[in-house]
């Protein structure tokens, strides 16, 4: 059982380091394949993330776990749930690692892990399928410089464990 997200339907948001002060910059295209998240980490005035989410219009209730398939750039990023709509607040991350060809990477919710501003939360709690609203990829990996991450899937999936 899966639930597939449209990558091209709605916006893409960007939210870089610039919220406090920052330099990096990034921006979301529509490609053949997907979509392509791209941009340039900055650490100057104390910066070094960039990120892009999205709304979903359904929670994935009754699944367990979430599937990208990404072509990156050798960088490490994140995978990232959030539970409400604000702009700011805890996210659930969990980080891999990408290569130059296309790959399939799969992550049980139990996988995540509560943060804000890169700081744990563990009384936040597990993830709960049923109140994700965003879904998001950030990078912070703390190297300046370009970064790339194509998406040609994303979709929610249940196994019976």
């Amino acid at each position: 059982m899966a639930a597939m997200i449209n990558l091209s339907a709605g916006p893409w948001e960007i939210v870089n380091d610039g919220v406090m002060g920052g330099r990096s910059t990034a921006r979301v295209d529509v490609t053949d394949d997907g979509i392509r998240f791209a941009g340039n980490l900055s650490l100057e005035n104390n910066g070094g993330f960039s990120s892009t989410r999205h709304l979903l219009s359904d929670a994935p209730v009754g699944m367990n776990g979430v599937r990208l398939q990404v072509r990156g750039d050798g960088r490490a990023y994140q995978l990232r749930l959030r539970q409400d709509q604000r702009f700011d607040g805890v996210a659930w991350s969990a980080p891999f690692q990408t290569g130059d060809g296309w790959e399939t990477i799969e992550f049980s919710f139990a996988e995540f892990k509560p943060v804000f501003r890169g700081r744990p939360v563990p009384q936040a709690g597990p993830v709960d399928p049923a109140a994700v609203t965003q879904i998001g990829i950030m990078l912070s990996d703390k190297q300046p410089g370009p970064f790339a991450l194509e998406i040609r899937q994303i979709n929610f999936f249940r196994t019976d464990e």
